[in-house]
């Protein structure tokens, strides 16, 4: 049964990280800034967040990320130049990011861990669920994974992770949750967490992936939450306190996602995700299809 629940609008996504897997690339350009094909990987995650119907965002930055707040303002001067020249197709490129979402800011400050980036923002989300977006993974606008969560959190109440099988040699590279199955198939309740586990000690193969929908009770659990693995406050240790003890905000419940995702954090699949999303472009896709497989064919 869905019980009447405040009705979920904010977005934030930490964006503080100093990308150094992708230097020198990002000595002056913020990771989440490098393109995906024709478009800055920051931009997919707030249009997921939009198409989810979360219009309020907030990126939480650090030093050097003013271009961050730059693209999504308005660009007075290139607009014109374009509108001189009739160029309408390149105008309304350029304005669609300044008229996503109404976008806000704070600054980090300390580089003290998601946990810590999630906590500041904690004055702008107030006493109301909110979504987490984190900008290496690119979910495939086809596989609507955040409406499902936030239809979850709706039913439930709580807090929803993503969740997505791996293989158990790779579960030491993420969080992972220890899971026992609901009614629902891509549903499960979260009964324990643990951040980057030895494969060995690991209580699944489940990894959590870069999107939560999160009661406002985190905030409280995270300001009392001590810094785990690295020294740095994990978000995975405040989900764990909530999964432990669901009275303090509600159960935890996972969504098991098997739809397409990109994980732009890695050079590899970075790489990879580029050239998957220009393969299946109207206007880039069949010459550049023609032209990988000619060059695959002469490789092999």
């Amino acid at each position: 049964m869905t019980h009447s629940r405040p009705r979920i609008s904010k977005a934030v996504i930490p964006a503080a990280g100093l990308g150094t897997r992708f230097l020198p690339a990002t000595k002056a350009t913020p990771k989440e800034m490098l393109p995906v094909v024709d478009k800055p990987a920051i931009q997919y995650v707030v249009e997921e967040a939009v198409h989810a119907g979360l219009s309020d965002v907030l990126m939480v930055t650090g030093r050097n990320k003013r271009p961050l707040e730059d693209h999504f303002d308005r660009n007075y001067e290139l607009e014109e130049a374009l509108r001189r020249k009739g160029d309408e197709s390149r105008l309304a490129r350029v304005q669609e990011s300044s008229d996503l979402a109404t976008m806000h800011y704070v600054r980090q400050g300390d580089p003290r861990g998601l946990g810590h980036a999630v906590l500041c923002a904690a004055p702008h989300v107030g006493n109301e669920p909110f979504a987490v977006l984190l900008g290496d993974d690119l979910i495939d606008a086809r596989d609507p994974l955040l409406s499902r969560m936030v239809d979850i959190q709706r039913r439930h109440g709580g807090s929803v992770i993503a969740l997505l099988e791996v293989d158990h040699s790779q579960i030491g590279l993420y969080g992972c949750a220890e899971v026992k199955p609901t009614d629902t198939e891509d549903v499960v309740e979260v009964t324990g967490l643990v951040e980057k586990p030895d494969p060995e000690e690991a209580p699944s193969n489940f990894a959590i992936i870069g999107r939560y929908v999160l009661d406002p009770a985190i905030f409280d659990v995270l300001r009392e939450t001590k810094p785990g693995r690295g020294g740095e406050i994990q978000l995975t240790d405040a989900l764990q306190s909530l999964a432990a003890e669901p009275a303090l905000g509600g159960p935890v419940h996972g969504v098991v996602f098997k739809g397409r995702r990109y994980d732009t954090g890695d050079r590899g699949d970075y790489l990879r995700a580029i050239v998957r999303l220009a393969c299946e472009r109207e206007d880039l896709g069949p010459d550049f299809r023609a032209w990988l497989r000619s060059y695959v064919t002469e490789e092999m």
